[in-house]
């Protein structure tokens, strides 16, 4: 089980800092995936949670390939990110990753080691080590806590 790093945070939310290339750099450095919120636009792509805010081009995205989990904003987007490590969701309990991962937003259904959970606040993660983790081992956690996550793994 390994640590993704919520839109580049590290320490709780930043809705200034969030999405920035800058930023979703710092939480990788750290040795964090990165889950990123992207748009594709006229053939561009662009990164932003409720809009389209910082222009990237797919050779800053390639070159961190491996580490980032685009949730897909838009139909373009899904259409042109397949190749990574994708998905898209409304308020679906669960959803399909393309690397053929689910992304469980419902906890209260079974957890396996397909699985990738968002824990965003500390007390879900508190109540998750506590409970869940003793029972069964997603593949990933997704929080704005990952600093604080990881004393959960040492």
């Amino acid at each position: 089980m390994f640590i993704i790093s919520h839109r580049g945070n590290l320490q709780g939310p930043d809705l200034i800092q969030e999405n920035k290339p800058e930023y979703i750099d710092r939480a990788l450095s750290k040795g964090f995936d990165v889950e990123v919120d992207v748009r594709f636009l006229n053939k561009s792509l662009f990164l932003g949670h409720d809009e389209a805010q910082y222009l990237v081009n797919l050779d800053w995205l390639n070159e961190r390939k491996k580490k980032i989990w685009l949730h897909c904003k838009n139909k373009q987007a899904a259409e042109n990110l397949q190749n990574f490590n994708s998905f898209c969701h409304a308020q679906d309990p669960f959803v399909y990753i393309s690397n053929g991962k689910i992304w469980l937003h419902d906890i209260t259904l079974e957890i396996n080691d397909k699985c990738l959970i968002p824990l965003m606040s500390k007390e879900n993660l508190n109540s998750f080590f506590k409970k869940k983790y003793q029972i069964t081992k997603p593949h990933a956690i997704c929080t704005d806590y990952p600093l604080y996550a990881q004393r959960f793994l040492d």
